[in-house]
């Protein structure tokens, strides 16, 4: 009820005009990782079943890209569904799987993709995933392969501590075969075996989780040890450009020092 107000009297416009001269001329982050939570717990609050939440956080999906593409943020790794996630209820699940190939559909047939070149990849054990929706992935990732003006990763049927044990068990492949030697495995090597080997810069500057939790939940594990963390307690579909904006406010005002 109060951010509608707010709205209405125009507060929010003014608000998000004076975060973008803020932001304008600071060093912005060139990863951004999101972990998209609170889509269940809108729903429930809107006495909507839960997929109706996912549905609405997909429209915010789009929504945000706009917004990252129009700050110019090269790249944007979304955490869709985790391994653990399918142990939720069948039907939830099933929906999911619907939503994310309707997604995908329509994101390959957006004229913003292709003009902007955005190469879009899924990140995760894409073989548990219904067949129908693996060929959608194949069919979005084969028509931007390309591409390299920005970068989208969909993590679906993704855990962090899933992708380090595969990557450890390709090295392992390859060492037994002989094509790599045990000594030339080092930090820099482990994450060519990544799930996000194809990017120009593998590790989030700056991960944004919504819903209040303050936690990971395996998330970008390897690549996270140095990003800027920043838990925010609004739910994913009511995320608003202003958020994104206090967001990157929160990372400008950061010292990285990475360890030094």
């Amino acid at each position: 009820m109060l951010r509608r107000l707010l709205s209405a009297l125009g507060v929010y416009k003014i608000y998000h005009k004076w975060l973008r001269y803020q932001i304008k001329h600071g060093k912005k982050p060139e990863h951004i990782g999101v972990i998209l939570d609170g889509n269940r717990r809108w729903a429930s609050l809107h006495e909507l079943a839960p997929w109706e939440g996912h549905r609405r956080g997909a429209e915010k999906v789009r929504e945000f890209l706009r917004w990252c593409l129009d700050l110019g943020i090269k790249t944007i790794t979304l955490y869709v569904f985790s391994t653990e996630n399918f142990q939720r209820p069948r039907k939830e699940v099933e929906e999911i799987m619907r939503l994310a190939e309707e997604y995908l559909r329509q994101v390959i047939e957006d004229e913003s993709i292709h003009k902007h070149r955005v190469r879009i990849k899924a990140l995760g054990r894409i073989n548990l995933l219904p067949e129908s929706l693996r060929r959608m992935i194949k069919e979005v990732e084969e028509r931007t392969k390309d591409y390299d003006g920005f970068y989208l990763n969909i993590a679906i049927a993704y855990g962090g501590r899933a992708e380090i044990v595969d990557a450890a068990r390709k090295i392992a492949k390859e060492v037994a075969e002989g094509r790599l030697r045990l000594e030339e495995v080092d930090e820099e090597v482990f994450e060519k075996y990544l799930y996000t080997s194809h990017l120009p810069q593998q590790d989030p500057d700056l991960i944004i989780r919504t819903s209040g939790e303050s936690r990971l939940s395996g998330f970008l594990l390897w690549q996270s040890a140095y990003s800027e963390l920043c838990f925010m307690d609004v739910y994913w579909p009511e995320f608003r450009e202003i958020d994104l904006e206090r967001a990157i406010r929160t990372f400008q005002r950061r010292k990285r020092r990475f360890g030094r």
